[in-house]
């Protein structure tokens, strides 16, 4: 083909990928199936290929992600990017409409709209081209991911019209079904699971290798208009709403389910109707955003110190659902705690379907009166894990039958002892379920942080005997993990890779893997920096691990009684013999500089991790906490802050940057 016949072609498939997706995202109607779309991007790709000068920085091809990045260069935001002043009743936001009549003089006309659970962006375009687009950070700097963002395809790369300049806002967000496609995915090759869809689309879009961001299918919805005008001829829009529909004609795809009402009454019915819609949306949303839809409004009613006061957000309580407990299975953990598990009829629940449940213990079950038989309320704690709230004691028919714990182990048939009253255990030391959840929590990510190795995998090793315990994981060979179900050539080299940079985690990780009951991460962190080695840990006496701040008397006894056991020391002798350092990997103690101050981290910090942040802190005498109060001294926040920095700005704590924390440093 010659030169002008494929400028002429490429511009045709350019102008018909658009125009499909236009139909696809925006218009939710599409005129051509999936593989016809899909032949027309293989053909404009070859054609790019074999004519590079045809190639554009708005071709559509560039949806499916360049070469990999070296890291995210800052970006300082034109406008900021705030966030909201969360109400959490109906009284709350009343009183916020209240206020708003009152300021612009009669029944103010709010737009309100879905609060999509995901992760905020500003998109750039000069002269109708996506040149840039970054994340909130902490609403002042941002990263630049534009390369990522690419690959999102409900982001227009070129607008309908050649517009100068506008920034537009909008909340990037994981499809469910695409979040649970990925999980099953993630499960099947042994990779932990992503806790929810805005985990799954914040970890996507912070990839450097935009070929993975690509692969994630993330979409977006626009919300706001930031800066720019949105018209060639100099008009402005008046509204919030105006804008918005002058934005869905130029190529975006803006906020669904919004509306524009005045009145108490009117923005309650709405609120409530999309807090009924949760469920049956595709994607995520926590809560629904009121503001007034008028920029006049807005103006008069001001901006306060972090949030503007035109505008809340409604957070919705957690969703209950009812359903039928049907029977109760017992989970046998890796410290031999069994834990009742409620089987459900399958229900929809904050957008996935629930067929299992936590009961915690026998006193849990006992004091709700839980029966099984009985329909029951469940919702989902943190919006994570499936908990019964209740039971529907009205629903009895008289052939609901009590649950009593096992006396005997499930997994091996040893007698159970029961602690405190509610805690039911098997001591039984070569139980399989401990052994199995004994392995997956060593090579988890907060302990040897081993990648790859999963549940599926560590059950057919098990299996097959190539392992007995978490030492013979360091003498696999990919001869032996290749010809397992799932695991090809390549995927055994990578665990072996996992395996042995596993060998030189640190002490700290050593002592946390080892699942010593009541010593977490930030325990193990303190007893690796105040001993070192691993021999000075098993010499170590009862009144020495008191002395360390973050153990108490209960944690000393378990440590003391675990570092006595013939076996445990074996397993420790083992890891040793096989190359897993024994020797403290955290900073040592440089001083008390920090000493009396408590730091609270939140978000993703420019250049260090949030654990080599606490690290610093900790060596210097600070401590870290993971809920912000009015002891918090300071609140470090990164990029993508939450909850915790509203909460800090609602208390008055003082909040740091990176920058100025390397100067307390």
């Amino acid at each position: 083909m010659e030169l002008s016949a494929a400028e002429k072609r490429v511009k045709e498939l350019r102008r018909l990928i658009e125009y499909h997706s236009q139909r696809y995202y925006n218009e939710d109607s599409p005129e051509i199936s999936d593989y016809e779309y899909d032949a027309m991007r293989r053909e404009l790709e070859s054609l790019e290929a074999e004519f590079p000068e045809l190639d554009s920085p708005d071709s559509p091809t560039k949806r499916v992600g360049g070469a990999p990045l070296d890291k995210f260069e800052k970006v300082r935001h034109e406008v900021p990017m705030g966030s909201l002043t969360d109400v959490f009743s109906f009284e709350e936001l009343d009183a916020f409409i209240d206020r708003m009549d009152a300021e612009t003089g009669g029944e103010t006309v709010f737009s309100v709209e879905p609060k999509i659970d995901g992760l905020s962006v500003s998109l750039i375009y000069e002269n109708g081209i996506f040149v840039r687009g970054a994340t909130r950070g902490d609403g002042m700097v941002g990263e630049d991911v534009t390369s990522n963002l690419r690959t999102v395809r409900s982001v227009p790369l070129r607008l309908s019209e050649p517009l100068p300049y506008i920034c537009v806002r909008g909340e990037v967000y994981m499809p469910r079904r695409v979040f649970d496609e990925l999980n099953e995915a993630r499960e099947a090759d042994g990779l932990p699971l992503f806790a929810n869809p805005r985990n799954a689309a914040a970890g996507s879009l912070r990839q450097l290798d935009p070929r993975i961001a690509a692969s994630r299918r993330l979409e977006i919805f626009i919300f706001n208009l930031q800066s720019g005008s949105l018209y060639m001829d100099g008009r402005e829009a008046l509204t919030h709403t105006e804008s918005l529909d002058r934005l869905s004609e130029l190529g975006f795809t803006v906020l669904p389910h919004r509306r524009t009402l005045s009145g108490k009454a009117a923005v309650r019915e709405h609120v409530e109707r999309l807090g009924e819609l949760r469920s049956e949306l595709p994607f995520d949303m926590d809560g629904a955003v009121i503001k007034a839809d008028s920029f006049r409004d807005r103006i008069i009613a001001g901006e306060g110190t972090a949030t503007p006061k035109w505008a809340v957000a409604y957070k919705y309580p957690p969703e209950l659902k009812k359903t039928k407990l049907l029977s109760v299975s017992v989970q046998v953990g890796r410290t031999g705690v069994l834990t009742p598990i409620a089987n459900l009829e399958p229900v929809k629940l904050a957008g996935s379907v629930v067929s299992r449940a936590t009961l915690h213990n026998a006193n849990y079950i006992a004091e709700k009166d839980i029966r099984i038989g009985d329909s029951v309320l469940i919702r989902k704690a943190g919006d994570i894990i499936p908990e019964i709230a209740e039971s529907v004691k009205e629903d009895r028919d008289g052939d609901e039958e009590f649950f009593a714990m096992p006396k005997l182990c499930p997994s091996c048939g040893h007698p159970v002892t029961v602690e405190d009253g509610a805690a039911v255990r098997c001591t039984y030391p070569g139980c399989p379920a401990q052994k199995s959840r004994g392995i997956i929590h060593f090579a988890s990510k907060g302990a040897m942080n081993i990648d790859g190795l999963g549940t599926q995998i560590v059950e057919q090793l098990l299996v097959n005997g190539l392992i007995d315990g978490p030492a013979d994981l360091y003498s696999l060979k990919v001869e032996e993990l290749e010809g397992m179900d799932r695991m090809g050539r390549k995927s055994a080299e990578n665990l072996v890779a996992a395996i042995d940079r596993s060998r030189s985690a640190g002490l700290e990780r050593v002592i946390y893997a080892l699942g010593i009951r009541q010593v977490g991460e930030v325990a193990a962190e303190s007893i690796a920096r105040r001993f070192g080695t691993m021999e000075r840990c098993m010499e170590a006496t009862f009144d020495e691990f008191c002395a360390i701040g973050d153990i108490g008397e209960i944690t000393a006894t378990n440590l003391v009684e675990y570092f006595s056991s013939d076996e445990n020391r074996h397993l420790i002798a083992e890891l040793e013999e096989r190359g897993v350092s024994m020797t403290a990997g955290v900073a040592p103690e440089t001083g008390n500089g920090f000493a009396g101050l408590t730091f609270v981290l939140t978000g993703t910090l420019p250049s260090m991790t949030r654990d080599e942040a606490t690290a610093l802190i900790k060596a210097r005498g600070g401590k870290v906490s993971g809920s912000v109060s009015g002891k918090t001294s300071y609140v470090l926040a990164g990029d993508e802050a939450g909850s915790k920095l509203t909460r800090a700005k609602e208390l008055g704590v003082t909040v740091i940057d990176e920058e100025t924390f390397k100067k307390m440093l």
